[in-house]
Parts: structure tokens; sequence; C-alpha cells
């Protein structure tokens, strides 16, 4: 199955989820610790994956996503914040119209589902790194993660990397790592030790 056969909606909204019980689950003592994401600590990579969203659905309505903040600063509430910035992105991709709708991102133009695709792959691998940074178990549902990996393995070439494809080099991934963390090799994060 290509990707262009496939809807990502279910995926992405189930990856969605699994953000918002890695946020619950984070303790309050946790929010300044540093992730395999080098640019972000926690509470940054938090508020970086809700403005990821809020630029989806800027992008799926035409507008301009570096209107929208990388990385969203002003919430005391971060389910609340991720929950509503994800309504705010329904609005407009739950239009089954938007798979096949050309939409255009700083990385190119492309059909909707695309789109859905490489949010998909920032919700899984952020929260790998959220997974981590906090104790957290990393593996996401094995089918949700196996099945971006998959898409991923197709849509991002091992090669090139870096440079306007921000993605690090393809990392071997140890023989016993779960779907989750070979998705986020795939993505160029080193599994452990990351610091």
């Amino acid at each position: 199955m290509t990707t262009m056969q496939t809807d990502p909606r279910p995926l992405f909204r189930a990856a969605l989820d699994r953000v918002a019980d890695l946020i619950e689950g984070t303790a309050p003592d946790r929010f300044d610790a540093p992730t395999p994401c080098p640019e972000f600590d926690v509470n940054s990579l938090i508020g970086h994956i809700v403005g990821t969203v809020d630029r989806g659905r800027v992008i799926g309505e035409g507008g301009d996503p570096l209107t929208v903040p990388d990385v969203v600063t002003d919430s005391e509430d971060w389910i609340a914040t991720l929950r509503a910035a994800a309504d705010r992105y329904w609005t407009v991709w739950d239009d089954d119209a938007m798979l096949d709708t050309p939409v255009t991102a700083p990385w190119g133009t492309f059909p909707g589902r695309a789109a859905i695709l490489i949010a998909l792959n920032e919700a899984l691998v952020h929260g790998w790194d959220l997974a981590v940074a906090t104790g957290q178990s990393a593996e996401a549902d094995p089918e949700l993660a196996a099945a971006a990996l998959g898409i991923m393995q197709v849509a991002l070439p091992a090669e090139p990397r870096g440079g306007p494809i921000p993605f690090g080099a393809v990392v071997e991934s140890a023989a016993d790592a779960g779907p989750t963390e070979r998705l986020a090799n795939w993505s160029g994060r080193v599994s452990a030790p990351w610091r």
C-alpha cells in the first residue's frame, strides 16, 4: 500500500492521544530536563509539538505556517493546549477532500495526506523524545509505530540527510529495538546514551 492510497488521519489522531498521555505522565520536576532532541528541554519540546499541530492547521487553510510560532510558550495546562490545537487542526483536516488537496509548506507543495504523514512522524518521534526524557515507556502502540516507520522509510529516504533535509543520518537500531525506537533512529535519533 502506498502512502497515496491510505488515510493517515486515524494514525495521527492516535499519535496525538499518545502525546497527551505522555504529557499527563510527566512529573512536574521533569519539565526542565533535557531531551534527545538537543534544541529542546521537556517544556519547550511540548511547546514545539503544539506549535507543529497549529502550523499543520495553517498549512491546510492555505496560510503561511511561518506566522505560527515554532514553539508555543504560554501554556499553564499543556494537555488542554494540545487538545485545543488538535481541535482547530481537525476543523480543517476532517474534510476528506483535504487528503488530495495540494498544500504548501516551507519544504514544498504536495497532497494534503503527505502533510499529515509529516505531522504523524513529528508526533511519534517527539513523543519518543518526551518519553525517553521523562522516564516513561518509549514505545507507542506497536501497530501505530510500525505503520509510521513503513511510511517514513518510503517518504524519507536514508540519503540525503542534513542541509535542507532537516533530519540527521539514520542511526542503526539495536537488535531488540521496538518500532517506535526504530522510527526515532530512522529520523536520526540516537537511542542511548543520548546525553
